[in-house]
């Protein structure tokens, strides 16, 4: 058994990859059950609006990604100094209030508010690859790290299609008084499950989830140079192509922002589809992409490498977008989804090239450099998608041009191939370094 299996726990438990999935897997779960739900309740409190409700959406993604960008290192650090379980706990608690705020909010700005929450507390899946990295040996990283990605699935297959049911079901409930407050349970259901589900998680990992990192292998001190955006990003200079597939990664994420910018929008607008279809329609991608996850990984990256599993993803990633910016129907866009579900192969070759270039001590601060190049993704890309997809919508009758954000996510995706040829090179082993 390896070093990095033998962490010890509270109560003699053993930190394991199996405690760490069955969190992911309730985290994704609670997650995706706001995805078809969330743009609707923006869209209603816009009296319907399309446009309106795209604009307001941006706002709301990018102050979550503005939040994550600024507070992601802290948390990354944290988690070197003094372990992955308690930022854990912290990022749950914090997705739990901001469920709770959608749930209850009155208005656009409680709903804003609830976004800066979790967006200032949201480290939950970086801080689970540190530890993920924390108990599997570097050769075997990008293998587990599909299983993470089989988690995510997971909770895109059972998230948006109980999300879906829940608030086509709330859609018909009275208005409840709670404590003197009336609450409009039209779209809030989803919410109020959500939060429960998360607070199961948030006891799951008090009583059951061990610590990952034993104090031995815990960074000295905690050091603010390193716990700020620029100084989290310094990392990624300092390693050989590090700064090169964090590119990747910036791309990949940004071309990803998409989906939660404008999917609910877009197939609404184009096709007409209901939040229970929608939901369905999740949860065909999350089959498939648990699919990938399970069942490509690991024979992908033992035929062809983490380099190839991850040129392999962003190519059909590409094309599976531009598949879907060009579907002039349901069905054709329902083509793209298998081809598009290879773009499950890119995170694992990613994260196993990433964490196999910085020692153990430094796990944490490269999740947490990560999760501030995620949240540059997030703070461009629904500004970006969500001003192109309301200004293609508002000039659909002359242009024709529904589907131009998802093509522009496609170029991303080209781009990113493009640079994963040149940095995506076979790393030097630094694990002894910690």
């Amino acid at each position: 058994m390896t070093d990095q299996q033998q962490a010890a726990a509270p109560g003699g438990r053993r930190a394991a990859f199996g405690f760490i999935f069955a969190l992911a897997v309730m985290n994704a779960i609670s997650f995706g059950i706001m995805i078809p739900i969330l743009p609707n309740l923006i869209k209603q409190f816009t009296g319907g609006d399309t446009a309106a409700a795209s604009v307001w959406n941006v706002v709301f993604m990018v102050t979550w990604g503005l939040m994550q960008f600024v507070i992601g290192p802290i948390l990354g650090m944290y988690s070197d100094r003094y372990g992955r379980r308690p930022v854990l706990l912290l990022s749950l608690l914090g997705l739990a209030v901001d469920f709770l705020f959608m749930a209850l909010a009155p208005s656009l700005v409680w709903l804003l508010v609830g976004r800066m929450l979790n967006g200032m507390t949201a480290a939950s899946f970086s801080t689970a690859n540190a530890y993920v990295a924390d108990v599997t040996p570097p050769e075997q990283r990008a293998k587990v790290f599909g299983w993470m990605g089989s988690a995510f699935s997971f909770g895109f297959l059972v998230g948006p299609v109980l999300g879906g049911y829940l608030g086509k079901i709330s859609m018909t409930m009275a208005d409840v008084t709670v404590a003197g407050l009336t609450i409009d349970m039209a779209l809030r259901l989803p919410f109020f499950v959500a939060a429960g589900l998360t607070l199961v998680n948030v006891l799951y990992g008090l009583l059951v989830l061990p610590e990952s990192l034993p104090p031995e292998r815990r960074a000295a001190r905690f050091e603010w140079t390193k716990a700020n955006p620029v100084g989290s990003l310094k990392l990624l200079r300092s390693h050989p192509d590090l700064l090169g597939l964090a590119t990747v990664l910036f791309l990949f994420q940004l071309a990803h922002m998409v989906l939660p910018s404008i999917f609910v929008l877009y197939t609404g607008y184009r096709y007409g589809w209901t939040p229970d279809f929608m939901g369905l329609t999740m949860g065909l991608t999350g089959i498939l992409g648990i699919g990938v996850s399970i069942f490509l990984v690991q024979p992908v990256v033992r035929r062809i490498g983490e380099k190839g599993a991850l040129l392999v993803g962003a190519g059909f990633g590409a094309l599976g977008f531009a598949i879907y910016g060009f579907a002039p129907t349901t069905g054709m866009y329902l083509v793209g989804t298998p081809v598009f579900s290879l773009i499950g192969l890119v995170t694992p070759g990613l994260m196993g090239l990433m964490s196999r270039r910085v020692t153990p001590r430094e796990q944490g601060q490269l999740q947490g450099a990560n999760q501030s190049v995620q949240g540059i993704s997030s703070i461009l890309g629904p500004a970006m998608f969500g001003l192109v997809f309301a200004w293609s919508v508002h000039n659909d009758r002359t242009l024709h041009l529904p589907g131009l954000a998802i093509w522009v996510a496609s170029g991303l995706m080209a781009a990113a191939f493009l640079i994963g040829l040149t940095v995506a090179r076979p790393p030097r082993a630094v694990e002894a370094a910690g």
